[in-house]
C-alpha cells in the first residue's frame, strides 16, 4: 500500500474536509475556503556579482482575508513552488483562527538557494522582490514576516524597499524586524517558546512528566533550538537531533546548548562530540517519548508512521504529517500537538509586534511572554474540548476551531 500522489494543497485540504463535514458545511462553503484570493506569480531580475542576469521567480499568496489581513512568511528554498505556497498560506488562514489573532492567511517564496548567494546578491534579490509585491502587502492589507531561511536582516531590506516605494514609514507592514527598527521583544525565541506552552498543557492533558521524558527532534533551527533548551531545563532529554545535513543520537541526552555552539560553528550537528551519528530522518523513529518534527513538510508518511515510538508529537514544521499517517498515528493512539496549534507561537508574537507597530508603544519580555502564554493556553484549550466533544484527533479539532471561526467571520461579511 502506498500513499496516491497528490499536490500538497490537494493533501493540505484533507483536514478541511473532515472538519467540514463536523460542522455540517454545504459544499459552497467549502469551495470557498478551499480557494485563495489572490495568488502573484513574479520573476526578478537580478544582476549577478559576476555581472550576468540571473531571473527568479517568486510568489505571495493571499487565502482569506475575512478575519483580517493576509499573513504569513516568506522562505527563500529551491524547493519553492506555486503548490507550496498555495498550501502555507492557506494553513496560515487556518493557524491564526486557531489561536484568535485577527488575520487570515499569506505566504510567499523565492525558488533560490540562498547559501549559493552573497550578501550583495542576497540583498538585490531580496529587493527586487519587494519591489514586484509592494502594491500587494501593506499593514492592513498583508503582513509578510521571515520563514525558511529568511532573516531580519531580509525583513529590513524588504521594509526599506516598501517605505522608498509609498514614500512613508509603516513599521506594521512586516515582522521580525530587528529590535532597532520596530521589532518586538521575544520574537526570536517566539515559535519554541509558544509550541514549549502548549507542550506543558498537553503534559499535563496526558499525565506525562517532563523530568526524564526522551525527546527527538528533527530539525534544529530558529524553532527547534529553543524548545529543547526549555525542555532540557526541566529534565527531559534531548536523545537525539537532526537537521538538514546530518543526526547525532545519545541515549543519556545531548545538552543542547553546547549543541547550539557546536552548530553555530561547524553549520551542521554532525560530529558533535559524544554522539553517535544518524540519519536526518532518524529522530522520526527512534525510541523516545516525545518526537518533535521541526524541519519540512512530509516527514512523517504512510511508510513510517507505524515505526513512530513517540506517545506525544508536537509539530513544529509546517506540515510535516500527512492525512494517510494522521490517521494511523491516532489509531496508535499517539497523541499529536498539530503545526496550525503548536507553532503559532511565531505568528502570535508578529501579531504582537504588529499591534506595538500601530501603537508606538512596546512591550518589555515580561509582557510579551505573559501575553503569549495566555494566548496558547487559551488556544490549547479550545481544540482539546472539542477533540473530547467531537471525539476526533487533535488536528481536525483544530480545523473544526479554526473552521468554524472563519465561516462566522466570512457570514458576518455577508460573502458567504
Amino acid at each position: 500500500m502506498s500513499e496516491k500522489k497528490t499536490s500538497l494543497f490537494e493533501e493540505s485540504l484533507k483536514p478541511l474536509k473532515n472538519a467540514a463535514a463536523i460542522l455540517k458545511l454545504s459544499s459552497d462553503v467549502v469551495e470557498v475556503l478551499s480557494s485563495h484570493e489572490r495568488i502573484l506569480t513574479v520573476t526578478i531580475p537580478v544582476k549577478m556579482d559576476n555581472g550576468k542576469i540571473k531571473v527568479f521567480t517568486g510568489y505571495r499568496a493571499q487565502h482569506n482575508t475575512a478575519r483580517g489581513p493576509a499573513k504569513g512568511g516568506i522562505r527563500y528554498h529551491p524547493s519553492v513552488c506555486l503548490d507550496e505556497v498555495k498550501s502555507l498560506s492557506y494553513w496560515m488562514s487556518i493557524k491564526n483562527a486557531v489561536v484568535g489573532i485577527p488575520y487570515g492567511g499569506g505566504k510567499g517564496g523565492i525558488t533560490c538557494n540562498p547559501k549559493e548567494l552573497s550578501i550583495g546578491e542576497l540583498e538585490r534579490l531580496t529587493r527586487g522582490y519587494a519591489a514586484r509585491i509592494a502594491r500587494f502587502i501593506g499593514v492592513d492589507k498583508d503582513v509578510p514576516a521571515p520563514d525558511v531561511n529568511t532573516t531580519a536582516q531580509i525583513m529590513g531590506w524588504i521594509a526599506d524597499e516598501y517605505y522608498k516605494i509609498m514614500g512613508e514609514y509603516l513599521p506594521g507592514v512586516i515582522t521580525s524586524k530587528s529590535l532597532s527598527i520596530g521589532g518586538s521583544k521575544g520574537r526570536d525565541t517566539a515559535t519554541g517558546r509558544g509550541a514549549y506552552f502548549a507542550t506543558l498543557e498537553a503534559v499535563k492533558a496526558l499525565n506525562i512528566s517532563l523530568k526524564g521524558a526522551r525527546v527527538s527532534i528533527q530539525g534544529f533551527g530558529n524553532a527547534a533550538q529553543p524548545m529543547a533548551q526549555y525542555l532540557h531545563e526541566l529534565g527531559s532529554k534531548i536523545v537525539a537531533v537532526s537537521d538538514s545535513t546530518a543526526g547525532v543520537y545519545n541515549a543519556n541526552g545531548i545538552n543542547p546548548i553546547a549543541l547550539i555552539e557546536h552548530k553555530n560553528k561547524t553549520k551542521s550537528v554532525k560530529g558533535f562530540p559524544g554522539t553517535k551519528a544518524i540519519t536526518t530522518e532518524d529522530p522520526i523513529t527512534l525510541d523516545c517519548d516525545i518526537l518533535i518534527p521541526a524541519a519540512l513538510e512530509t516527514q512523517i508518511t504512510l511508510k513510517n508512521a507505524d515505526k513512530v515510538k513517540a506517545k506525544l508529537v508536537v509539530e513544529e514544521a509546517n506540515g510535516p504529517t500527512t492525512p494517510e499517517a494522521d490517521k494511523i498515528l491516532h489509531d496508535r493512539g499517539v497523541f499529536v500537538i498539530p503545526d496550525v496549534l503548536a507553532n503559532a507561537g511565531g505568528v502570535t508574537v508578529s501579531y504582537f509586534e504588529w499591534v506595538q507597530n500601530r501603537m508606538g508603544y512596546y512591550w518589555s519580555n515580561e509582557e510579551v511572554d505573559e501575553k503569549l502564554k495566555r494566548v496558547m493556553n487559551e488556544a490549547f484549550h479550545d481544540v482539546y474540548q472539542t477533540y473530547l466533544q467531537c471525539k476526533v484527533d487533535m488536528r481536525t479539532a483544530a480545523y473544526v476551531t479554526a473552521v468554524r471561526k472563519i465561516v462566522d467571520a466570512m457570514s458576518a461579511l455577508g460573502r458567504i
